[in-house]
C-alpha cells in the first residue's frame, strides 16, 4: 500500500539533520503542527531550543529542499518556527530560561564590558535578555547603560514584595549600582552580600527571559556560592587576557566551577584585550599582553574556546559614556560579538539537551 503525502513528508523531514545533535528534525521532535491541505500545500512549524538559534535558516532551507525533490506533488510550503515551550513554576525565576554566569576569577581583563557585549548582542539576535550585576561592591552596569540614577520598581504579590528590573531598549537589568548613591561605598560583609543577590535572583520580577547574562565579581568568594547554590545555571562563561597573570586567576575560576559541589558547566573562554591593531593599519597586530594564553587555558581544560576580542578604544569610550548599546551596530567589534554569541547558544542547546 502506497505511503501517505504525510509519511513522505516526514521521511524527508528525517534527512535534515541537527549539525550540533548529530540527529533528525523528526526524532528530535522539532516538528510540529503539521498540516496538507487538499491542494497539496504544506505548512509546519520547526520547534528551536532558542529563538536566537544560529542555524534555523539552515533547516528551512534543508526542508524545503527535501521536500521538493522527493515530492514534486507538494505545491506550497510554508515553514513557522516556534521555540519548545517549558513548564511554568510559580516562582518568578522559573521564567528565565537560561541563566549564564560571566566569571574571570582576576578583575581588571573586561569582564563586565564583555558580559554587556554579549547581552547587546543577543537582544540584537531576537532573544529576550536580562542582565544581572552581581558586583556588589564595585557595579559596572549602570555606567555601561546610562542607567544610573534609575531606581528598581517595586511590585507586591500576596504579602511579599518583589523588585522590577529596571529596561533600556528591551534588556532588562538590576544593579546594586541602583541601590546606593553614586559615590556611596558598600561595606557589607560576605553573608549581606549574598543575601542581596539571592533577592536580586529570586525576589524579582524579571518576567520571560531566553537569556539572564550574571556578571559575576572578581575572586571566587561568597556571592559566587550563593548564586551557584540558589539557582540552576545554563553555564559558565570565562573571561581572561592572554597575560599569565590574569591566567592564573581564570584556572581559579575554572577550577571553582569545576567542584563537586558545584558542578556548573563551562560554556566556553573568551579572550579580551587579544591584541592591538593601529586604526590606519588593521591589518598589523600587537600582542600586547602576550599570544594565544586563552586558547592553551580551553586546550588544557579541554572547554570550548569562543574567540579573541581585541583592544578597541571607540569600545571602551561608548561604555565610558554610557552608549555601548546604542553604538553597538556601528561598531566593527559586534561583528566578533555576534558569532561568540551565536556559538554560545549553541553550546546552552547542546548541554540542555544532554
Amino acid at each position: 500500500m502506497p505511503s501517505s503525502l504525510e509519511d513522505k513528508i516526514y521521511n524527508s523531514l528525517r534527512k535534515v539533520i541537527d549539525p550540533d545533535f548529530k540527529k533528525d528534525l523528526v526524532s528530535l521532535n522539532m516538528i510540529d503542527d503539521l498540516t496538507i491541505d487538499g491542494k497539496n500545500n504544506v505548512s509546519f512549524a520547526i520547534a528551536l531550543t532558542t529563538p536566537v538559534c544560529p542555524v534555523k535558516d539552515f533547516f528551512k532551507q534543508e526542508c524545503i529542499q527535501y521536500l521538493r525533490a522527493d515530492n514534486p506533488q507538494i505545491r506550497k510550503i510554508h515553514i513557522d518556527f516556534t521555540v519548545q515551550k517549558k513548564k511554568k513554576k510559580s516562582h518568578f525565576f522559573s521564567q528565565v530560561h537560561h541563566a549564564v554566569v560571566v566569571a574571570s576569577g582576576k578583575g581588571g581583563v573586561g569582564k563586565s564590558l564583555v558580559a554587556a557585549n554579549l547581552a547587546i548582542a543577543l537582544k540584537n539576535m531576537g532573544a529576550r535578555i536580562g542582565i544581572l550585576d552581581a558586583d556588589i561592591y564595585g557595579p559596572s552596569v549602570p555606567t555601561i547603560f546610562h542607567t544610573e540614577g534609575s531606581y528598581p520598581g517595586v511590585k507586591k504579590v500576596g504579602n511579599k514584595n518583589y523588585l522590577i528590573p529596571i529596561a533600556k531598549q528591551g534588556i532588562k537589568m538590576l544593579s546594586m549600582g541602583y541601590l546606593a548613591k553614586p559615590q556611596q561605598a558598600v561595606i557589607w560583609r560576605g553573608p549581606m552580600a549574598s543575601s542581596a543577590i539571592k533577592q536580586f535572583l529570586l525576589d524579582t520580577d524579571w518576567g520571560e527571559l531566553d537569556y539572564l547574562i550574571i556578571d559575576l565579581p572578581p575572586g571566587t568568594g561568597d556571592i559566587h556560592l550563593s548564586i551557584c547554590q540558589n539557582v540552576s545555571l545554563s553555564g559558565a562563561l570565562i573571561v581572561t587576557t592572554p597575560q599569565k597573570i590574569a591566567l592564573i586567576d581564570a584556572v581559579k575560576a575554572v577550577q571553582m566551577f569545576q567542584q563537586k559541589h558545584i558542578r556548573v558547566p563551562i560554556l566556553g573562554v573568551i579572550e579580551n584585550m587579544s591584541y592591538f591593531s593601529p586604526p590606519k593599519t588593521s591589518e598589523e597586530k600587537y600582542y600586547l599582553f602576550g599570544k594565544d594564553g586563552g586558547k592553551r587555558l580551553a586546550s588544557q581544560y579541554e572547554i570550548p574556546f569562543l574567540g579573541e576580542i581585541p583592544i578597541d578604544t571607540p569600545m571602551r569610550e561608548a561604555a565610558d559614556a554610557g552608549t555601548l548599546l546604542e553604538n553597538f551596530t556601528k561598531s566593527d567589534k559586534n561583528t566578533t560579538f555576534t558569532k561568540i554569541s551565536e556559538q554560545l547558544v549553541r553550546n546552552i542547546a547542546k548541554l540542555s539537551s544532554s
